[in-house]
């Protein structure tokens, strides 16, 4: 999965990670690119990972299109933003069938929205629509 600036997120699929793979990746993500050597380095730091456990989840990261290590420097294949998004819609279409309307009713019922979430909520859609000011 080459980060493709023009390619919408949206229309893909995106697949989500375990717990430890996510906080492997944001490492990459707040550091990259980096050298592979200093990832091991990091991972030791924050993960307690030996060096042999952080190039076993390098590479099934790398095979599965999250990141790629080219000559010893990894970098992602697409940020942190578009993963998140695209669990989100991920999310949004097995649960709801793709309709953000079923999923605000289900996530409002029962909760009162404050007024600064129904403000996000307006302007969200302003900027949608073209008419964010």
């Amino acid at each position: 999965m080459e980060r493709n600036e023009s390619k919408n997120i949206f229309t893909e699929p995106v697949n989500r990670l375990g717990a430890v793979e996510l906080q492997f990746l944001k490492i990459i993500w707040q550091n990259e690119p980096v050298a592979s050597g200093r990832l091991v380095e990091l991972a030791e730091g924050e993960l307690g990972w030996k060096k042999s456990t952080t190039y076993t989840v390098l590479k099934r990261l790398g095979s599965r299109g999250y990141v790629k290590n080219d000559g010893g420097t990894v970098s992602s294949c697409l940020s942190e933003q578009e993963y998140m998004s695209g669990i989100g819609k991920t999310f949004l279409y097995e649960a709801f069938e793709g309709s953000l309307p079923a999923f605000l009713a289900a996530f409002t019922s029962g909760k009162k929205l404050s007024d600064e979430e129904v403000r996000e909520i307006k302007a969200m859609i302003d900027a949608y629509e073209g008419g964010a000011k």
